[in-house]
């Protein structure tokens, strides 16, 4: 079934900070969709804890941030970009507390309303703005109370993108984007959407793997739509894994923040006793890659099923005051981290490659942007810096937004797209299909595509892709689709581009690292580029 056709001048698809940040920043005089595939908030800015990075001390220097940013990206950062985005810090801040976001500030300073900065991994200056724990549900909260407020702004909640249509210029070879087909999950129906201006801020693919820090809806939507629709990608291998994720069976994704381990928390062996000094001499402040690496090194050569994060040699107020979210939930799970050490684990936590931007988000197709964590725009390099994800949002969604007001200018005019068919298409009665298929992947993602890879492991992984995507193919030919199984889909390309870049890096650097070339090489001091 189908309904008619909706128009709008920009659709944005997605709904965390990259997404609110550009709907914000539009002129009102555009016509805007935001489109959520659950509700508003449920995307991985509302549970980001950590911050974001900016330079407000008066000891530390923009230089110093994109050293910092730089040095962790081991060598493929781009340097025009990471000069843009540090650059920008101090403007993002004053913007987001312009729009109501209150952080934490240090009231053991004299000056009112300072802010209070922490230090987390790979940071050489306490540069992180926050808002106690809870950084990324104050971010949410406030952007989406604006975005309710335009009258411009049409708020499209359970709605999930299927595909998205092109068309090519008549007087030449080049695409541009005309609109998208969208499921309403609530109504079960399918609708087009047009618009000369959409914009991906979907986040990225964690959910491909078995254990993640992500939400559910990390499915790399807009990375996959992207990728189907003729973008290149690029450094899909640099997978970011948080070094500690809570252990229990109940603490589904639950992140135990970095600037846990910025105020002085120490990771131990089940036998109380340090390990991260003899792997870098940041110890618990390196950065995430090798504090992941570590911790996947003791969990094995011990045979353990976690590590341990602990804090309590701080002060219960200490704790407390700081990490009043973290404690809270901890308890709920039987654990006081004012007085006993945390297990945890690495998951799966943040894409570091992506939709293929330039610095204004736009990508390979005219009117198609990416921005946030679905895009590559050469920031984060072989590996992300803690706490310059949202920072990095806010930045593109500026730069996205003046150059979407440059694109109105000219007057474009909309293309019609296709209606949306599914008349030979059948209800399934086989949702066990996609519940296994789906348990499949990230299951073998896990264990061949993870912390530690071998050339073996990546081929045993790439063949049952092959044979998942078959099935895929097979399933969206014959049925109707279904919102579990469009994520399926997504999450099997995401797995496919994962694995193709892997097999292409032949080194170790950063989020990658392989048994079989186990040294940086600098014939692969370069991006990993994917061409559909």
């Amino acid at each position: 079934m189908s309904v008619n056709s909706l128009s709008f001048d920009v659709i944005i698809i997605g709904s965390g900070a990259a997404g609110l940040g550009l709907a914000l920043s539009l002129p009102e005089h555009l016509n805007v969709a935001i489109l959520s595939k659950l509700s508003m908030s449920e995307g991985s800015t509302y549970y980001a804890q950590g911050g974001i990075s900016a330079v407000l001390d008066e000891v530390d220097t923009l230089d110093s941030h994109r050293r910092d940013t730089i040095k962790a990206g081991v060598g493929l950062c781009h340097e025009d970009i990471v000069e843009l985005v540090v650059s920008k810090g101090k403007e993002s801040i004053k913007w987001l507390m312009e729009n109501n976001v209150e952080f934490s500030v240090d009231k053991n300073l004299r000056s009112k309303n300072k802010l209070h900065l922490t230090k987390e991994g790979g940071h050489s200056h306490r540069r992180v703005v926050h808002a106690n724990d809870s950084t990324g549900k104050a971010v949410q909260t406030a952007l989406s109370d604006q975005v309710v407020t335009r009258a411009n702004i049409k708020i499209f909640e359970h709605h999930n993108v299927i595909d998205l249509a092109t068309t090519s210029d008549t007087n030449s070879s080049e695409k541009k984007i005309v609109g998208c087909y969208v499921l309403d999950t609530k109504k079960d129906i399918v609708f087009s959407m047009q618009a000369p201006c959409i914009t991906l801020a979907t986040g990225g693919a964690s959910k491909v793997y078995l254990y993640t820090s992500n939400p559910d809806v990390s499915t790399g939507d807009g990375i996959a739509m992207a990728w189907r629709a003729g973008c290149r990608v690029a450094n899909m291998e640099f997978m970011q894994f948080h070094p500690t994720c809570l252990i229990h069976p109940e603490a589904k994704s639950f992140l135990i923040s970095e600037a846990v381990r910025g105020e002085g928390g120490l990771l131990l062996r089940p036998d109380g006793t340090r390990f991260m000094p003899s792997f870098d001499n940041r110890a618990e402040l390196a950065p995430r890659d090798i504090v992941a690496r570590a911790i996947d090194h003791e969990m094995k050569r011990l045979g353990i099923p976690s590590v341990f994060l602990d804090i309590s040699h701080r002060t219960a107020k200490f704790t407390k005051s700081h990490f009043p979210m973290l404690n809270e939930r901890c308890l709920e799970f039987g654990f006081d981290m004012t007085k006993e050490p945390l297990p945890v684990v690495p998951a799966a936590h943040y894409t570091c490659g992506g939709v293929i931007t330039d610095s204004n988000g736009l990508t390979d197709i005219a009117g198609l942007y990416a921005i946030g964590e679905t895009a590559f725009t050469g920031l984060h390099g072989a590996n992300r810096m803690a706490s310059n994800s949202i920072l990095e949002c806010l930045v593109f969604a500026k730069q996205c937004s003046a150059h979407i007001s440059d694109f109105f200018k000219t007057q474009p005019k909309k293309s019609n797209i296709k209606a949306w068919d599914d008349s030979q298409v059948i209800n399934s009665d086989e949702a066990i299909v996609v519940s296994h298929n789906w348990a499949e992947l990230q299951q073998f993602m896990w264990d061949y595509v993870g912390i530690v890879r071998t050339t073996k492991r990546l081929q045993r992984a790439k063949d049952r892709i092959s044979l998942l995507k078959k099935e895929i193919d097979d399933y969206y030919g014959n049925f109707h689709v279904t919102s579990d199984f469009l994520e399926l889909r997504n999450l099997v390309t995401a797995a496919e581009l994962i694995v193709d870049s892997a097999l292409l890096r032949k080194e170790s650097r950063g989020l990658h690292f392989t048994l079989d070339f186990p040294n940086k090489d600098e014939l692969f001091k370069k991006d990993t580029i994917l061409k559909p």
